[in-house]
C-alpha cells in the first residue's frame, strides 16, 4: 500500500507548500547550518549529566544548574542528557522543549539545533520534540521535583533565574503525583482551588498551602518542590511554611501573611479541578511506514502493522512507527544518506501536521544501535549486535532448555540483587518445599514423594520458604493445570489468599501457567519436575491408559530441568532436545541429534524419575521399528524454530496502573528508582520474561484487586503481541524478593519508614527520605520551618515575576527554627559515621559513586559504615558482625559488587 500524505487544502505535502515557515527559518539561520557550528557546540560536555539552552536571538544560551527545572512559556529550550551504561558506553538523549508562546522562528531554530547536536554526538543520541505540558516520562524523569512554567520568556525582558534574587512574588499552582507540574498565575484567591497545592513564594519566605482535598503524595512531591526552589534559587536561605487548607486556624501567623498579599478572601474556594488523566490506554494498533520523498512530495508507504519484527527495518531507509498517534518515533538506518537522517525530525513533524494529529504527540527520534527501551518493546523480538547479559555469558532467555546457567553462591546473589534478578533466582534453591493440591475446592497435602509431578487436570500450591539476612522469606507458587476447571483455579487463588493471611502476608505470590513455569521453580525440583498432560495426581483416582506415553526433556542441570508430556506422535519429536518414550514394556531414551551431554544426562535421570522398566538408548536416525510403531508410524518432524530463537534481555519498564473509567491505563515512569513506588500505588514491572505487580500498603482496594486482571490485560493488549501466559509476581510493599529489587538501584528496604505523614514537614532529601537533590543543588538541606512571631508586615517591592500586572507587595519576616521540625540530615550538611552519631545515610548517596561525589565528611574507604543495619545487610548480603570476621580480601570484593568501594 503506498499512498500520499495530503494536507488540509489537498495538496500533496511538500517541501515548498507545507513547510514555507521551515524554509525560511533555515534561509534566516543559513549561518547557523555552515561549518561553523562547531564554536556553538564547542563547550558541550560529553561527561554524564544533564545540560540545557535556551534559543535567544536564535542562538543557544547555556541555562545554569540553579535554573534547571524552570521553563519560560515564551521560550524553546534544548536538552541534552548524557547517562553512563551499566559496564561500558554512554547514551544520549536530545530534547527540544516548545514553550506554549514561543514563535514559530525559535521552534525552528531549536530543531535545527538539535539536529546539529545529534551529528555533532555522531548520530547516536534518541531525539525527542516535547511541548508544554505532555512532556514524555524521559523528560520528566529529569527533573524529579516538577517543572516550573514561567510567564514570559527571553524577548519579553524577563531574565532567567538569578540565585539569591529575594525580590520575588509569585504563585505557583502545583498539580500532580508521579509527575508535578508547577504554573503561575494570579496572585490572588481566585486562582486557588480545594483540590490543589499552591506554593506563595516571596522570595526569603516560601508559604505551601495544601488544598482540603488533596492527598498525602501530592503535599509530599510539593514540599520535595518547594525544597528545590529555596536550595537552587535562594542558595538554601529561604524558609517554609505549611498551611493545612482544611486546618487553617491551626496556622494562624501563616494567614495572615497569605491574606496580607492574595487580598481577603470574599467567597468560597473554587471546587477541585480533576487531576490529568493518565499517559494513555496501551495502544495495541502499532504501524511501520517506510518515509520518503518523491520528486518534492512527502510518500508514506505502510510496511507492516503488529506485531512488528527487527527484519524489517532496513539499514539504508527511514521508518516511522505510529502508535495511532499516541506517539510517533522515527528510525534511521546507519546507511541511510545525510540528507535523509537529518530530515528524519522535520518529516515525523510534517507526518503529524498531515495526519491532522494533536500538535503535542510525542516525536522521538533514534538512530539504528540507539534504539529507546520503548521502541524495542514493540517489536515480537529484538537482538542487539554484541548483546551480552548477566554474567557476561550471551544466551536466549525465556526458553529453558537453551539457557546457559551458572553456579550459584547464595552470599552473592543476596549481596548483588542484580545479578538475582537477571538470572530470576532468588537463591540456590536449597530452601524448604511445601504443596498443596486443590480437591474439592479445599487444599490437600500432597505426598512428599511425588514433589515434582503435576498434572494438567489439578491446581496446586506450592511454598517456598527460604532465609535472607538472617530472615525467613516465603514464595508461594499457584499452579494452574491447563485441563482444571474454572472452579478450581479460582479455588486456587481463593485458598492461596488463606495462606498467605497465616503468614501475614509475607508471601510473595507467582500465578504460574502449565508449561510456562519459572526458572526458580524449576529449580526447586532439583531436575525432578514432570508436567503429566491431564489426569489427576489425586490418590485412589486411575487415569485412564492412553497406551505409550511421550515425554519432551529440556534442561543441563537439575536447576533448569523439566520434562514435558506431548502428544505421542512421531511428528513432536525435535531434533534439538532428549525424549522419552514410555510403553508397557520398555521406556526409550531417544537422543536427538541437536542436544547436547549435559542434556542427555538429565535425560537419563529423568527416565529414572518416569519409570522404572528397562530403558533403551536410541539415537535419532538410528530407532529400531518398534519405536515407530509406538509413535503410531513414522511421520516428518523439525526443528522447533521457536526453541532455537534468541529472546535477549529487554530493558525493564515500570508503570503505575489505573483502571479509571472502565479502562486498562498505565503511567511509565521512566529512570525509574525505589523513590517512585508509591505506597498508595500498584506498580507494574515489566521485565519481558516476567511481569511483577507491586501493591503499596495503602493502595486502593478495587485496584489491589484488579491487580491480576491489569497484569492479564497488560500482557494480552502489548503490541509486540507478547505470551499472556507469562510469570505474574505479586509482590507486596516490604517483602520485595531480590528478584524484584535488583531491577531497582541501591534498594534501602528502610526507606518505608520515611514515608508517612509526619515526615512530610522535615527535609526528605540526603538522608533516608529518598528525595530528589536537584543538578549543582547540595547534598543536604536545612530543615523546613514554621514561622513564629517576629515581623510579618508587608513591605514594598519591585516583583520580578510577570505572574500579576496589579501592584504587589513582597513580605519580610523574621523566623525561627521550631523544634518539631528536626531535620532528617544533618543541617551543617557534613557527615559523620554512624558509628559516631548515629545518623545513617541514603545507600543512593554513596554507592556507586566517585569519592568526588560523596556527601561531604563520608570516608571513601569505609562507606559501609554510613548504612543502617538494614540497608547493609540488603546491600552485602550478611550482617555487619559477620563481615568483620571476613578476611580482607573477601570485603574488598563484595564491596566492590555493591558498590561501595
Amino acid at each position: 500500500m503506498e499512498s500520499r500524505v495530503e494536507a488540509k487544502n489537498g495538496k500533496p505535502w511538500s517541501k515548498e507548500t507545507a513547510r514555507p515557515s521551515l524554509r525560511r527559518t533555515q534561509h534566516k539561520f543559513s549561518r547557523m547550518m555552515s561549518d561553523d557550528n562547531q564554536d556553538t557546540f564547542r563547550n558541550v560536555s560529553q561527561k554524564p549529566g544533564l545540560q540545557i539552552w535556551t534559543i535567544n536571538n536564535m542562538q543557544m544560551v547555556a541555562v545554569p544548574a540553579q535554573g534547571f527545572g524552570n521553563f519560560f512559556e515564551g521560550d524553546c529550550y534544548i536538552v541534552l542528557y548524557i547517562s553512563q551504561n551499566k559496564g561500558s558506553g554512554q547514551s544520549a538523549d536530545v530534547h527540544y522543549w516548545i514553550g506554549n508562546s514561543s514563535s514559530q522562528d525559535e521552534q525552528g531554530a531549536a530543531a535545527i539545533y538539535v539536529t546539529q547536536l545529534d551529528e555533532h554526538l555522531g548520530g547516536s543520541p534518541v531525539q525527542h520534540r516535547e511541548v508544554q505540558g505532555n512532556e514524555s516520562p524521559r523528560f520528566r524523569s529529569y527533573f524529579k521535583n516538577g517543572l516550573i512554567y514561567k510567564k514570559g520568556g527571553v524577548a519579553s525582558g524577563f531574565h532567567h533565574v538569578d540565585t539569591n534574587v529575594y525580590n520575588i512574588l509569585r504563585l505557583l499552582h502545583v498539580k500532580g503525583r508521579k509527575h508535578v507540574t508547577a504554573t503561575e498565575v494570579e496572585v490572588s484567591w481566585n486562582s486557588v482551588n480545594n483540590g490543589d497545592i499552591f506554593l506563595l513564594d516571596m522570595g526569603k519566605a516560601i508559604v505551601q498551602w495544601n488544598g482540603p482535598q488533596s492527598n498525602r503524595r501530592e503535599k509530599l512531591k510539593a514540599v520535595l518542590l518547594a525544597q528545590d526552589i529555596r536550595d537552587r534559587e535562594r542558595g538554601g536561605r529561604a524558609q517554609i511554611g505549611l498551611v493545612e487548607g482544611g486546618d487553617e486556624k491551626d496556622s494562624p501567623e501563616l494567614m495572615k501573611v497569605m491574606m496580607a498579599v492574595l487580598g481577603q478572601r470574599t467567597g468560597p474556594l473554587k471546587a477541585a479541578i480533576p487531576d490529568d488523566k493518565p499517559d494513555q490506554v496501551q495502544n495495541t494498533s502499532v504501524r511501520l511506514y517506510h518515509v520518503f520523498e518523491n520528486n518534492g512530495n512527502l510518500v508514506v508507504q505502510e510496511v507492516a502493522t503488529q506485531p512488528l519484527t527487527q527484519d524489517l527495518l532496513q539499514s539504508s531507509d527511514c521508518y516511522i512507527v505510529d502508535q495511532r498517534g499516541s506517539s510517533v518515533m522515527v528510525w534511521k538506518g546507519k546507511q541511510a544518506s545525510k540528507e535523509e537522517r537529518q530530515e528524519a525530525l522535520n518529516r515525523a513533524v510534517g507526518y503529524i501536521k498531515a495526519k491532522n494529529y494533536p500538535p503535542s504527540t510525542s516525536v522521538k527520534v533514534m538512530t539504528e544501535g540507539g534504539e529507546s527501551a520503548m521502541f524495542k518493546h514493540l517489536f515480537k523480538s529484538w537482538t542487539d549486535k554484541g548483546q551480552t547479559q548477566g554474567l557476561g555469558t550471551t544466551y536466549s532467555m525465556g526458553k529453558i532448555a537453551k539457557v546457559e546457567q551458572v553456579k550459584f553462591d547464595v552470599m552473592e546473589l543476596h549481596a548483588r540483587p542484580e545479578l538475582a534478578a537477571q538470572q530470576r533466582m532468588v537463591d540456590d534453591a536449597s530452601g524448604d518445599v511445601k504443596v498443596w493440591r486443590i480437591e474439592n475446592l479445599e487444599v490437600a497435602e500432597v505426598n512428599p514423594n511425588t514433589y515434582g509431578q503435576f498434572y494438567g487436570g489439578d491446581c496446586y500450591l506450592v511454598l517456598y520458604t527460604y532465609q535472607m539476612s538472617n530472615q525467613r522469606q516465603y514464595i508461594l507458587y499457584m499452579w494452574q493445570g491447563r485441563h482444571a476447571t474454572k472452579d478450581e483455579i479460582t479455588a486456587c487463588a481463593y485458598q492461596a489468599v488463606n495462606i498467605d493471611n497465616k503468614y501475614n502476608g509475607a508471601p510473595v505470590q507467582v500465578r504460574v501457567v502449565m508449561g510456562k513455569e519459572p526458572r526458580h521453580f524449576l529449580a526447586i525440583f532439583k531436575g525432578k519436575l514432570v508436567i503429566f498432560e491431564g489426569g489427576t495426581g489425586r490418590p485412589g483416582v486411575v487415569n485412564p491408559d492412553g497406551g505409550a506415553r511421550l515425554f519432551q526433556v529440556r534442561g543441563t542441570n537439575e536447576l533448569n530441568t523439566k520434562a514435558t508430556e506431548v502428544l505421542a506422535r512421531a511428528s513432536f519429536l525435535n531434533t534439538n532436545d532428549v525424549f522419552l518414550l514410555k510403553t508397557d514394556h520398555i521406556c526409550y531414551l531417544w537422543y536427538g541429534k541437536g542436544c547436547s551431554g549435559d542434556e542427555r544426562v538429565m535425560g537419563r535421570a529423568m527416565s529414572d524419575v518416569l519409570s522404572k522398566q528397562d530403558k533403551q538408548v536410541v539415537m535419532e536416525g538410528q530407532e529400531p521399528a518398534e519405536f515407530w510403531v509406538a509413535l503410531g508410524g513414522k511421520a516428518p518432524y523439525a526443528s522447533d524454530k521457536r526453541l532455537q530463537r534468541e529472546e535477549p534481555p529487554h530493558s525493564p519498564r515500570l508503570f503505575e496502573c489505573s483502571n479509571q473509567i472502565g479502562n486498562f491505563r498505565m503511567t511509565e515512569v521512566d529512570d525509574y528508582a525505589q523513590s517512585d513506588l508509591d505506597e498508595e500505588d500498584v506498580m507494574l514491572l515489566d521485565t519481558w520474561e516476567e511481569i511483577f505487580l507491586w501493591v503499596g500498603n495503602s493502595a486502593n482496594q478495587y485496584e489491589t484487586k484488579e491487580a491480576w486482571n491489569s497484569a492479564q490485560e497488560y500482557l494480552r493488549t502489548h503490541p509486540a503481541g507478547r505470551d499472556p501466559d507469562a510469570p505474574i509476581v505479586f509482590v507486596k510493599q516490604g517483602y520485595e524478593p531480590p528478584t524484584f529489587t535488583g531491577w531497582f538501584n541501591a534498594w534501602d528496604p528502610h526507606k518505608w519508614s520515611d514515608l508517612n505523614s509526619s515526615h512530610l514537614n522535615k527535609s526528605p532529601v540526603g538522608v533516608s527520605g529518598g528525595g530528589y537533590r536537584a543538578p549543582g543543588g547540595p547534598t543536604s538541606s536545612p530543615p523546613v520551618y514554621r514561622f513564629h512571631g517576629g515581623d510579618l508586615s508587608p513591605r514594598p517591592s519591585t516583583p520580578t515575576s510577570p505572574s500579576t500586572q496589579r501592584a504587589q507587595t513582597s513580605v519580610s519576616m523574621t523566623l525561627s527554627p521550631s523544634p518539631s521540625f528536626s531535620p532528617s540530615s544533618p543541617g551543617g550538611g557534613t557527615v559523620s559515621s554512624a558509628g559516631g552519631s548515629g545518623m545513617y545515610l541514603d545507600p543512593e548517596l554513596i554507592v556507586n559513586k566517585s569519592p568526588s561525589e560523596l556527601p561531604q565528611g563520608v570516608d571513601p574507604g569505609q562507606r559501609e559504615d554510613y548504612l543502617s543495619d538494614v540497608a547493609f545487610e540488603s546491600l552485602l548480603g550478611t550482617t555487619r558482625s559477620d563481615f568483620k570476621r571476613l578476611p580482607k580480601w573477601r570485603q574488598s570484593d563484595m564491596k566492590k559488587k555493591a558498590g561501595l568501594f
